[in-house]
C-alpha cells in the first residue's frame, strides 16, 4: 500500500506489520494443536482487529475498495472471535474457512485490478488468492477434520498469507524507490 503522506508517497509499514503477525499465529498454530484452540480464537480475533484497522488506515489514503473489504471483513471476523469464544472454539473451522475463502476472492479480484494497474505482484496476489479458495473449500468439505490436520494446514496458510503481506511490502518499497530515483 503506497500512500501519500505529507506530499510524499511511502509505502504504509501495517502491511508488514499484519504480514508478521500472520507468520506469527502460524507457528503458533503449528506447534500447539492440542491446547490452542481457545488461545488461537483469541489471538487470531486480535490479530484481525489489528490487521482491519491497518486496511482501513490504508483505505483512508487510497480509497481502494479492496482494502476497504479486507479491513471491513477483518474487523468482523476479529470481533466474532473475541466476543463469543466459546462459540468460536466449537466453529473455529468453519468461521475461518468462510474467512479465508472471503479472503481468497478478495485477493482474485485485486490481483485482476493489479494486472491492469501493471502492478508486478498480481500474480502472486492472484495464488494466493486461489489457495486460500481451494483450502477454504477443503475445511468447508470436511468439517470433521481433526485439529491437528486443521492446525497445520491453518498454520501453512497463515505462514504464506504473512509471507504474502510482507513481500508486498518490500516489493512496493522497491518499487517507490525506483520511482523516486527516476525523478
Amino acid at each position: 500500500m503506497i500512500v501519500l503522506e505529507n506530499e510524499n508517497m511511502k509505502v504504509n509499514k501495517g502491511l508488514l506489520f499484519f504480514g508478521i503477525l500472520m507468520i506469527f499465529a502460524g507457528v503458533f498454530t503449528w506447534f500447539n494443536p492440542d491446547t490452542a484452540l481457545l488461545a488461537i480464537a483469541l489471538y487470531l480475533g486480535v490479530i484481525f482487529l489489528v490487521g482491519g484497522i491497518s486496511y482501513l488506515s490504508a483505505f483512508f489514503s487510497v480509497h481502494s475498495g479492496g482494502l476497504l473489504a479486507l479491513g471491513l471483513l477483518d474487523i468482523i471476523v476479529g470481533a466474532i472471535l473475541i466476543s463469543n469464544l466459546g462459540i468460536t472454539v466449537a466453529s473455529l473451522p468453519v468461521l475461518l474457512a468462510i474467512w479465508v475463502l472471503c479472503v481468497g476472492v478478495i485477493q482474485i479480484a485485486f490481483s485482476v485490478d493489479a494486472k491492469y494497474s501493471g502492478l508486478i505482484f498480481w500474480k502472486w496476489t492472484l495464488a494466493s488468492g486461489i489457495l486460500g479458495v481451494l483450502f477454504g473449500f477443503l475445511i468447508l468439505s470436511h468439517p470433521t477434520i481433526g485439529m491437528f490436520t486443521i492446525s497445520l494446514i491453518l498454520g501453512s496458510y497463515l505462514i504464506m498469507y504473512g509471507a504474502l503481506g510482507i513481500g508486498e511490502y518490500f516489493t512496493l518499497k522497491k518499487i517507490l524507490n525506483n520511482l523516486k530515483e527516476t525523478e
